[in-house]
């Protein structure tokens, strides 16, 4: 391929990457986390070239925002393009196409035979903060239920929806009093002690539970929840889970929001991962892959509960901003035309089929799982005890990085390998990092 993949022996981060590391920390704040120690210089595709010219392969994928990949050609056209008409106008001022087409679009594709309306904001945070903001204004009540290993964002609100003290709220601020959080089912550590199926899905039964003791449904305006949990470790519930906790929000009149920010566009084999569950969510947030790298969120939902909120409720200066909004529309186009749903099952299985071989070679290895492209290892320093392993987790990630492969970790121990890979990746790039990540695990154990 002409790469020039960086070894073991090689000096990382280079000398460019130590410099601009540097002056990162005496400029940027130190509560803002860097997962690698290099800096980019250029990227394509599903690689990444640094300052000092290493190439790497990207398994990271810009934590999830990369699925048509780096610096698609069709989505640095549109941005083009329209950089040539005008960069901003602020929607509330003057409206335009690009963000009309797009909420048009965006109402087609998500699930749900309903109408439906949207609205463009800014990051993922700003797209959940609204969604619970439209709930509430539609139910009259402030109380909302998430869950356990959630991660929902970063904001006053968002950092209490997620389900994660370290790092993202310890010493942040109280939380907001009206959020109340359910487990989740994580069946590798169920936090009931069960097995499924014998467990006959108790987890989801426990929402009753928290009607009786701590919150009535009718003092509840929703529930949010990831279909798949990104964050806390790429978490697939059973079959069952999900249905179930609709079919109480729906007999309650609780208003069921789909955080679809990280499993969306894709990644899982369907264009939302809530689709593989055969539910029809009220709201449905999205952002990371919905631009293909530009800044861009949306939420979209039963357009009678979205129009609750009275005029001038809603709104932000830079949401669906003209730029993004071309990239959305290019992105969503690439997805259908290079039918990156079954791509994206094509790559899951492949990945799942070789971690599960390094599994039976590497005991730290203790559980595979995925749906989709959206796949994830679990390592454990014993498969009996299921005990975390966060200090061999990092050192897997720094051999890979030094052997040139980009990954990322997750969960609430940062125990676990998140593998979400732009699908665009060729079989020759999926196939050399899986080889770099094997060769990582040797010698750990």
């Amino acid at each position: 391929m002409g790469r020039n993949i960086v070894k073991i022996v090689t000096d990382i981060p280079g000398p460019k990457s130590r410099q601009l590391t540097s002056e990162s920390n005496k400029n940027v704040a130190k509560g803002v986390y860097l997962a690698t120690p290099i800096a980019i210089s250029s990227a394509k595709g599903a690689t990444i070239t640094d300052v000092d010219g290493n190439t790497y392969i990207d398994f990271a994928g810009g934590i999830a925002t990369l699925n048509v990949g780096h610096r698609s050609d069709e989505v640095v056209q549109a941005i083009k393009e329209q950089a040539d008409r005008y960069l901003h106008a602020c929607f509330h001022v003057n409206i335009y196409e690009p963000y009309i087409r797009l909420a048009n679009k965006l109402n087609d594709i998500t699930p749900g035979q309903f109408p439906k309306k949207t609205m463009l904001v800014n990051s993922g945070a700003e797209a959940v903060e609204n969604a619970v903001k439209i709930a509430r204004f539609y139910r009259k009540q402030y109380g909302i239920l998430s869950f356990l290993e959630a991660f929902h964002g970063r904001t006053a609100l968002t950092m209490s929806l997620t389900g994660q003290i370290q790092p993202y709220k310890y010493n942040l601020g109280p939380p907001d009093p009206w959020v109340y959080h359910l487990p989740f089912a994580y069946c590798y550590r169920c936090p009931f002690g069960q097995t499924y199926p014998s467990c006959e899905v108790i987890c989801a039964k426990y929402m009753e539970r928290v009607f009786e003791s701590v919150m009535p449904p009718d003092s509840i305006a929703a529930l949010i929840v990831e279909p798949v949990q990104g964050e806390g470790g790429y978490i697939v519930p059973p079959k069952e889970f999900l249905p179930e906790i609709y079919s109480i929000c729906k007999k309650n009149g609780i208003v069921f929001i789909a955080d679809e920010i990280q499993s969306g566009f894709a990644r899982t084999g369907k264009m939302f991962a809530i689709e593989h569950f055969q539910i029809e969510p009220d709201i449905i947030t999205m952002a990371k892959s919905l631009a293909g790298g530009m800044v861009l969120s949306a939420v979209t939902g039963n357009a009678e509960i979205m129009d609750a909120v009275h005029l001038g409720g809603l709104g932000t200066t830079f949401g669906g901003h003209p730029l993004s909004c071309q990239a959305g529309l290019a992105t969503i186009d690439l997805i259908d035309t290079n039918n990156l749903t079954n791509r994206a099952n094509t790559i899951g299985d492949k990945m799942k089929q070789a971690l599960s071989a390094m599994q039976e070679k590497y005991p730290i290895i203790g559980d595979v799982r995925g749906i989709g492209a959206f796949v994830a290892i679990e390592l454990v320093k014993d498969r009996a005890t299921k005990e975390p392993a966060p200090n061999e987790t990092a050192l897997v990630r720094e051999r890979c990085c030094q052997n040139g492969l980009i990954t990322i970790s997750g969960g609430i121990q940062r125990n676990v390998l998140r593998f979400p890979v732009p699908l665009v990746i060729t079989d020759e790039e999926l196939d050399e990092g899986l080889s770099i990540l094997e060769e990582s695990f040797k010698g750990i154990s």
